[in-house]
């Protein structure tokens, strides 16, 4: 299945980055957008999203990450003067008796919809055989804390259930109610048998449920991975930011967790200025996180020479040669920058094919602008984002170096000869604007 040799696990000589064969470093990247696995719109039943052009698209920008997005409201709105969105299929069949608040048959949380299931396994195969990664989101809590009208449509609103089980709400991501933990463990057993034996797979537990959910989320970091220890194989679990606006987490409690993976907030500088990845974990820095809807080139390139691997929470994917959005919406409606987003996203990912990541380091004291992957002595990637000139310290260099620029996102190079080792060396950019400078044996 595309080049995957094996599942994800944390690299043991470079734990900025997951490896499939205790060698190679993966480095990830890509654009996820909302309803990449259940339908999402404001009509019902929702339009159908064109899965196979989705993995089109993030080929063509030479991506090969996603989040596969999970959304719990069959029916929501975030606020009263817009229309009502909708969402299928879920995880549990409306098998009734009675209605739920939707007007349609009730959930039965004893009884999972084989066509959910279906759904993802077939999504996570066909990822798998273009080489893309898949972090399966069990839960999503933005929802449900925001939405003026969400959480009276959720399955576990006592009103729209068969089972007269009631979530609570925010309790829902917590560990109070003993009934509804052990749901929510029989749909996470259910998810991992039905994608276990896929290479390509990660887990992220909750999209932004906030500070409340801490022990929840790392209760199901746990869960995941003793109930798959004795599987055919095993996969990375994740932990993201959680939002919560007066209820937010903090990135410490990102760190202190269990998870092989985190996805941070802006605090410490990750959305201007990433600070080095020490190797605590492996970063995921998601735009969703830091802007909502946001980013720049410059923070992708930022990230990349930090030791992060920068994802892009895309609002418009070109399907077909057309513009498909998830809610009705137009070109115009873009994200700013997001075509430039999307170009050096895959840019930062040919020169991670290229090199050797698995022994590079993000090495700040080595380039005046203080944006530097290395090995030193023999590759050296570093980011002017202001381009205009930059100082290189070549000390550890032996000989010579080839020189190259690169665009940051139409991904041109120009070659610029070669550079003698021994000291620090001056270069100036070719390019108007940033540039990435590329020193290698």
């Amino acid at each position: 299945m595309g080049c995957l040799k094996g599942s994800l696990h944390v690299n043991l000589k470079n734990p900025r980055y997951f490896t499939d064969d205790d060698e190679r470093a993966i480095y990830l990247t890509g654009s996820h957008t909302w309803n990449n696995l259940q339908d999402m719109g404001i009509t019902d039943p929702p339009s159908p999203f064109d899965f196979s052009a989705y993995l089109d698209f993030l080929q063509r920008y030479n991506h090969n990450f996603i989040r596969l997005w999970r959304w719990e409201m069959p029916k929501y709105r975030y606020n009263l003067d817009r229309p009502f969105s909708f969402s299928q299929p879920h995880p549990w069949k409306r098998t009734g008796p009675g209605l739920a608040r939707d007007g349609k048959p009730k959930f039965n949380l004893h009884v999972f919809d084989e066509s959910y299931f279906q759904r993802l396994r077939s999504r996570v195969e066909m990822a798998a055989e273009r080489g893309i990664y898949v972090s399966i989101m069990l839960f999503e809590g933005h929802c449900a804390q925001f939405a003026v009208q969400g959480w009276e449509f959720h399955p576990f609103h006592p009103d729209n259930n068969v089972n007269t089980v009631d979530g609570g709400r925010l309790d829902y991501y917590t560990l109070k109610n003993k009934r509804v933990l052990t749901l929510q463990e029989d749909y996470v057993r259910r998810v991992i048998d039905t994608v276990n034996e896929f290479d390509n797979v990660l887990y992220e537990v909750c999209n932004e449920a906030g500070n409340y959910s801490t022990e929840w989320q790392y209760y199901f970091i746990h869960f995941v991975k003793s109930y798959e220890v004795k599987m055919p194989k095993q996969h990375p679990v994740g932990m993201t930011f959680q939002y919560g606006g007066e209820r937010s987490g903090t990135n410490a409690d990102l760190f202190s967790s269990p998870a092989d993976w985190i996805s941070p907030n802006p605090e410490y500088g990750y959305r201007e200025d990433p600070p080095v990845n020490d190797g605590r974990k492996v970063v995921l820095n998601d735009t969703d996180h830091l802007w909502g809807e946001g980013g720049n080139p410059q923070w992708v390139w930022k990230s990349f020479t930090r030791g992060h691997n920068p994802l892009f929470m895309d609002r418009i994917v070109g399907l077909n040669n057309q513009t498909v959005t998830w809610a009705g919406l137009t070109p115009a409606d873009d994200i700013p920058y997001a075509e430039e987003i999307r170009r050096a996203m895959g840019n930062t990912r040919r020169i991670a094919r290229r090199f050797n990541l698995v022994e590079m380091l993000p090495m700040p004291d080595l380039a005046s602008t203080k944006y530097c992957l290395a090995k030193p002595g023999y590759v050296y990637v570093v980011y002017l984002p202001s381009g205009g000139e930059v100082e290189v310290d070549l000390r550890s260099v032996d000989g010579e170096l080839k020189v190259e620029w690169m665009h940051p996102v139409d991904g041109s190079i120009m070659s610029a000869g070669t550079v003698l080792g021994g000291g620090w060396r001056s270069f100036k950019t070719p390019f108007t604007g940033d540039s990435v400078l590329i020193l290698y044996r």
